[in-house]
């Protein structure tokens, strides 16, 4: 199958970001979609530890050591961005205030439940930060994952096995393999990345998958 790389992956979510709108990056991949604004379009993304106005990664050798985001890495801002402390960060997450919160997955279900914040797995403690603020507070969640793990298991599932961040907040799914809509008929794919068919896809999947629209 054709896989796209997570910079491809984060440049086809940004696709889908209305114009104007306030978007959450989590931590990860999620972060990569500032890099991808498309042309003539402003979005104004946030980051948890107090930012408004995420720019796009500094080039090479004009970071500020100042201007990071919530997961430590050098980020750059826009014109009119600001900067607040964690109190207001996290009223704007649960207050209802952000259109879009794009989050990184271990986990998805039939049922667009989500986990993202632990795994079995020792090497990697437990670590929520905000995703459970972040997925009930914006008014949609979209997880940017790949479409399986490293050993070729399904991350979209019947049902979670790892602990959940949030009940039936996921609306859409943007996987290296195919772009996925969660719907009260099932899991609706939308798009299938050039290169792989509805059949290679389902394999790939632990749960029943509606073919694209004809």
């Amino acid at each position: 199958m054709q896989r796209l790389t997570p910079e491809q992956m984060a440049e086809r979510l940004a696709q889908d970001i209305p114009d104007g709108s306030y978007v959450n990056l989590g931590i990860g991949m999620p972060v990569m979609v500032a890099n991808f604004v498309p042309e003539g379009r402003d979005v104004i993304y946030h980051s948890e530890n107090g930012i408004l106005g995420v720019g796009p990664t500094p080039a090479p050798g004009t970071e500020d050591p100042d201007l990071i985001n919530a997961a430590k890495q050098y980020v750059t801002l826009i014109k009119g961005g600001c900067f607040f402390d964690t109190a207001e960060s996290f009223a704007m997450m649960r207050g209802g205030h952000l259109d879009i919160a794009v989050l990184g997955g271990f986990q998805v279900s039939a049922a667009g439940d989500l986990a993202n914040w632990a795994t079995d797995n020792e090497k990697y403690p437990p670590a929520v930060g905000g995703a459970m603020d972040l997925s009930v507070g914006a008014k949609a969640v979209y997880v940017l994952m790949r479409h399986t793990t490293k050993d070729g298991q399904p991350k979209i599932l019947d049902e979670c096995s790892y602990p959940l961040t949030g009940t039936g907040v996921v609306r859409r799914i943007y996987t290296d393999l195919a772009v996925i809509e969660v719907t009260d008929a099932g899991l609706q794919v939308v798009e299938l990345h050039d290169g792989n068919s509805f059949e290679d896809v389902q394999a790939a999947t632990g749960t029943r998958l509606l073919p694209p629209a004809a």
